[in-house]
């Protein structure tokens, strides 16, 4: 496994257990499924697709795109992506931060 697949993977555990304590018992890892991949968490927030990043420098904008297609793939409400900054450590994972569209944002806070 790659160093940049490992920090990904740690990552996306670390969100996993985040959300695991904050209401989501049942959130896990997402086995890769290719081209239809439908995001990297399940059983988070319904109606959420959540794409986790673990890189130095930020690409929002590519991110979001994937997660929109993840989105599309999942039949979901919202993608968004959680990035995990840099230097910020394991013991921080609820500073990691999260990602999303302004519309996406507009839909969220309207109910829609």
């Amino acid at each position: 496994m790659s160093k940049s697949r490992r920090k990904g993977t740690a990552a996306e555990s670390l969100v996993v257990a985040h959300l695991n304590g904050h209401g989501y018992p049942q959130a896990e890892r997402r086995s890769l499924s290719g081209a239809l991949d439908k995001g990297d968490i399940v059983n988070g927030p319904e109606g959420f697709v959540l794409e986790v990043k673990a890189h130095r420098t930020p690409h929002y904008q590519a991110w979001l795109r994937e997660a929109e297609v993840e989105r599309a793939n999942a039949d979901a409400d919202y993608g968004v992506v959680v990035h995990k900054p840099h230097g910020v450590g394991p013991a921080k994972v609820g500073d990691f931060h999260v990602v999303m569209s302004l519309d996406t944002f507009l839909s969220v806070v309207q109910g829609q």
